[in-house]
């Protein structure tokens, strides 16, 4: 194997990426942690779960989503942009992937309650969507901000037949819907699966996520190769706990494709943050001087986490993909820009991605650029119209 595909390998028997991952979670989570391990490695290697999952990855969620060529605004930007279209999936996001592969293992397991959290909704509905599919019990956290900012997810969710339960503390926002999923599960592990939303945790979650990602990724690599005869230049995704990312990425970690992640400038883990520990796992962490961790702030609510990942911290300890912070203002002009010239409204999570990429043009003017449009921005339109007046930002973005 090659030392770039080494990058992006299974963890260590310990759960780590390098320096970074592992299990740090209250002792009577490890049987169930280990129980989740050896559920999903037998899952992952029995081809009749495979054919399950696969089957319904293609007939329920729609797969493979499509890879679109931007041709008035790579014209603007003087480079080749192609959007890898995750945002076209059933309930309008990659997070299907991931859930339909966990709700699956659920049953699987014989767990006939989920949980899960949720930031900007999406995992929350896709979360609501599978256990309605496969008759399962459901209750979503949510950050008390994040249900009046997401409110159309909200009314999904419960329409899907989820119970989402806010949660009230600290800046009541992502982190602390994860806190409160994880008192859940403590206290349920027996009856419960904790469906969790991105490539974060304990161990196997960062790496059992990324593999239920994964299919983006090689998607993606066989899509550009049939149209353009070559791998990207880059491959860009945004990253809050990163799981579009990590699928992306596992397309091209062994190739010399340039990975990026775009982080929130409030809330650049990778940019700003140090080892820490949260949420049951080692990764970079924004903390204050005493180690406390310290709030996100973005327009966001997919990317407004304090933390990161695990094998993202890994990938950038290792050099072998960089992370760059973008502003709110950069993120609101790349959604209008799309909309404008390519008639595509992305999420905002996803234009972080584009903002990057339009901030970059000057350095990429040539080059073949891959952008994952993670989710569509159809939740965010009400929160940017409030923004933007009844102009709809008629004097921003790209002309």
């Amino acid at each position: 194997m090659s030392e770039t595909a080494s990058a992006m390998a299974e963890p260590d028997g310990a759960g780590r990426f390098g320096r970074f991952g592992g299990r740090f979670v209250p002792e009577t989570l490890i049987p169930a942690l280990a129980e989740l391990e050896e559920g999903f490695r037998e899952a992952w290697a029995d081809p009749a779960f495979r054919a399950r999952l696969d089957g319904l990855l293609k007939d329920y969620a729609g797969r493979p989503s499509p890879l679109t060529e931007c041709e008035r605004l790579s014209e603007r930007l003087g480079l080749r942009l192609l959007l890898k279209r995750e945002d076209l999936n059933h309930t309008g996001s990659h997070k299907i992937n991931n859930v339909l592969g966990q709700a699956l293992l659920a049953q699987r397991m014989g767990k006939e309650r989920v949980i899960a959290e949720t930031g900007a909704g999406q995992h929350g509905v896709a979360t609501a969507t599978a256990a309605a599919l496969l008759g399962q019990e459901c209750l979503v956290y949510m950050g008390e901000v994040d249900m009046e900012r997401q409110a159309l997810n909200v009314f999904r969710m419960r329409l899907l037949g989820a119970e989402v339960r806010p949660a009230m503390t600290g800046s009541r926002t992502l982190k602390d819907a994860v806190n409160e999923a994880m008192r859940d599960w403590v206290a349920t592990v027996e009856t419960t699966h904790y469906c969790l939303g991105s490539v974060m945790g304990p161990h196997p979650y960062p790496w059992m996520v990324r593999e239920l990602h994964r299919v983006l990724g090689a998607e993606a690599r066989e899509q550009c190769r049939a149209l353009t005869g070559a791998d990207p230049d880059v491959a860009v995704a945004c990253v809050g706990g990163g799981s579009n990312a990590a699928g992306l990425f596992s397309g091209f970690a062994d190739v010399p494709t340039r990975l990026v992640g775009a982080e929130p400038a409030g809330g650049a883990a990778v940019g700003r943050g140090v080892p820490g520990v949260v949420h049951g796992s080692k990764s970079f962490l924004l903390q204050d001087e005493w180690g406390q961790v310290t709030e996100a702030e973005s327009i966001s609510a997919g990317l407004d986490y304090p933390g990161v990942g695990p094998e993202h911290a890994h990938l950038a300890d290792v050099g072998r993909a960089e992370y760059a912070a973008v502003t709110d203002e950069e993120v609101v002009d790349a959604f209008v820009t799309l909309s404008r010239l390519e008639g595509i409204i992305p999420a905002l999570e996803s234009a972080h991605a584009l903002a990057w990429v339009i901030r970059e043009r000057e350095s990429l003017a040539g080059q073949t650029v891959l952008v994952n449009l993670s989710g569509r921005g159809d939740k965010d339109v009400e929160q940017v119209s409030r923004l933007l007046g009844p102009a709809a930002g008629a004097d921003r973005g790209l002309r």
